[in-house]
């Protein structure tokens, strides 16, 4: 059984984007899916994101918990089973500093999550990130500071654009120990409000492995942060592929 639906804060959520070559990232995706392309490229990334006063929906806020999490993903396209159109996320690995998290993701709520260890300095200007997972499989640097405008590289035209091509993303689906099974779960968002973030370095060894990303088949795109954004965690029906 598992929970109808979680509540909280979403107190900072960075979406660190880079473009992929569709070819590339079609042989990281189960057969169900397809990338969802921006101006010829895939899009994946890192969506990192402190949640706090998580609990059951109408319980106390005093009663929730805090946790740092990292998630790597990869926009896509699906079809239901009715033949119509989907899209959302696929998500090929998910870390939590969080052991209930770590225990209970995939029983109690959607996704199973890795243990990880976190290092975070936060300011109002800047962001500095670390964090390494305890299977020493995944590490992830972040250093970023509150932008005005986004990089003159991305192939996001304005952040307007950015922004409209992850809101529709709130559908993800993780791996599972079961090959053949995804997990779902929806977030909603009581505001969606996105800020650009200017990103000095950034490394993750997920995207780094030239045996899934040759040599220049991804490079960064742009970052954006949410920040102080109240919501809830939906489940949803598993997916098979």
């Amino acid at each position: 059984m598992r929970l109808p639906q979680i509540q909280g804060v979403i107190r900072r959520r960075m979406l660190v984007n880079f473009r992929v070559e569709p070819e590339v990232i079609q042989r990281q995706l189960p057969p169900r899916f397809r990338p969802k392309l921006h101006a010829g490229s895939a899009i994946a990334g890192i969506c990192l994101i402190r949640l706090e006063q998580i609990r059951p929906k109408h319980f106390p806020a005093l009663l929730g918990l805090s946790s740092e999490n990292a998630a790597h993903r990869i926009a896509v396209l699906w079809e239901d089973e009715s033949g119509q159109s989907q899209e959302g996320v696929f998500i090929p690995r998910r870390d939590t500093s969080s052991r209930l998290n770590h225990l209970a993701g995939g029983r109690l709520f959607p996704g199973e999550h890795h243990q990880a260890d976190f290092q975070v300095v936060a300011s109002l200007e800047r962001i500095e990130f670390e964090m390494k997972s305890k299977d020493g499989e995944v590490a992830v640097k972040l250093r970023a500071r509150i932008g005005k405008e986004l990089p003159a590289s991305s192939r996001f035209a304005t952040l307007a654009e950015a922004s409209g091509f992850f809101e529709p993303g709130s559908l993800g689906y993780s791996v599972t120990s079961n090959q053949r099974r995804l997990d779902g779960v929806r977030l909603k968002t009581r505001t969606w409000q996105v800020e650009p973030l200017q990103v000095e370095d950034v490394y993750s060894s997920f995207f780094a492995n030239e045996k899934a990303f040759p040599s220049g088949s991804i490079c960064f795109d742009c970052a954006l942060l949410m920040r102080n954004i109240e919501h809830e965690w939906h489940s949803a029906p598993d997916l098979y592929v």
